[in-house]
């Protein structure tokens, strides 16, 4: 089985990354180099807290199937961005206790055939889309958003992902408006989205 490098792993999460309590399992890497970014060191090779195969993580994981299962939680897959290691997280899916969640924090931005792979095994998509405003997106992650949308769009074009997807649209200091996050908003509308995710970015403007 692959192996994959992570930056940490969080327990006991509540109504924080999915349903029930959660282990937050974080992997190392990520396509977007957002200005704000809460994790820049899955860019630093030197940050690589462990590499692991399936089997080690979900025997570190295992710590807390009591709580998973009386909550019906599990274990949502963050980073960096995990969408990258789908083969993994298929591979996790696949020796993981079957009544498990699996939550994926994800911006989307990869090849569709990672979204491809995970569908079967995802039972809730956290999307950072951040804006549909592409000027604004390339502007703040150094990237086209071309691809978020377009994978976004193949989500919705499943049966039943309305109530599996939220979508994050943060107010961003210097970058966008509340008028800016309302255009996104009705845009996700028009594609079906129905949970929604809105917040203010809290920036430490010093230095």
């Amino acid at each position: 089985m692959s192996k994959a490098p992570f930056l940490a792993i969080s327990r006991h999460r509540l109504a924080i990354d999915g349903q029930g309590v959660t282990t937050l399992v974080a992997f190392h890497g990520c396509p977007l180099h957002c200005r704000y970014c809460l994790n820049d060191m899955c860019h630093n090779p030197d940050r690589v807290w462990k590499e692991l195969t399936p089997e080690e993580l979900v025997e570190i994981v295992s710590i807390d199937n009591l709580y998973f299962l009386a909550t019906q939680g599990g274990v949502t897959f963050g980073g960096g961005e995990p969408s990258l290691w789908s083969l993994f997280i298929e591979e996790f899916a696949s020796i993981m206790d079957s009544r498990w969640r699996i939550t994926m924090e994800t911006s989307l931005h990869v090849p569709r055939s990672h979204v491809e792979r995970l569908l079967p095994v995802v039972n809730q998509w956290i999307v950072d889309v951040k804006t549909m405003d592409a000027d604004i997106y390339k502007q703040y992650t150094g990237c086209d958003n071309t691809l978020m949308t377009d994978n976004l769009r193949f989500l919705m074009s499943h049966e039943g992902m309305a109530e599996k997807v939220v979508t994050r649209l943060p107010l961003i200091p210097e970058y966008n408006t509340p008028d800016d996050v309302a255009k996104s908003r009705a845009l996700l509308e028009q594609m079906g989205v129905k949970h929604f995710d809105e917040f203010e970015y809290m920036v430490n403007r010093k230095g």
